[in-house]
């Protein structure tokens, strides 16, 4: 099951899913900014597994300044609520691809979404660790 987020600001994004996460801060590790946004963002506690690679070393670009960074997660302890920048949470299943494809995505988290239905559809012992 994949959790995305609908969002409910900016203006221009508003209604459009995206991947839960935020802004790496000054001198934060990259998982450490992840955890601590799911817990501001939908007050949950989080488990990083694998990361899904981008092409490029940095991540998946969002825009000319800004990347993204994508990991598989568990939720280790909390109820996924949309306390900031969210109006709604919605689990899909990544076997429905037609629904996750489906969704209005935010443009920049479109490929990503692509790579990683490639990604779960490797046969075993492909792909993530």
């Amino acid at each position: 099951m994949l959790l995305v987020a609908r969002r409910s600001a900016p203006e221009k994004l508003a209604g459009l899913w995206e991947f839960p996460g935020g802004k790496v801060e000054p001198g934060e590790e990259p998982e450490a900014a992840l955890c601590r946004e799911l817990s501001e963002e939908l007050g949950i506690g989080a488990r990083l597994g694998g990361e899904l690679q981008a092409e490029a070393r940095h991540g998946w670009p969002l825009n000319e300044r800004a990347s993204m960074r994508v990991w598989f997660a568990e939720i280790v302890h909390g109820e996924p609520q949309p306390l900031e920048d969210h109006d709604e949470l919605r689990w899909v299943s990544l076997d429905n691809h037609d629904e996750v494809l489906g969704l209005p995505w935010i443009p920049a988290d479109f490929p990503i979404v692509r790579a990683l239905l490639a990604e779960l559809a490797l046969p075993a012992g492909k792909g993530r660790s």
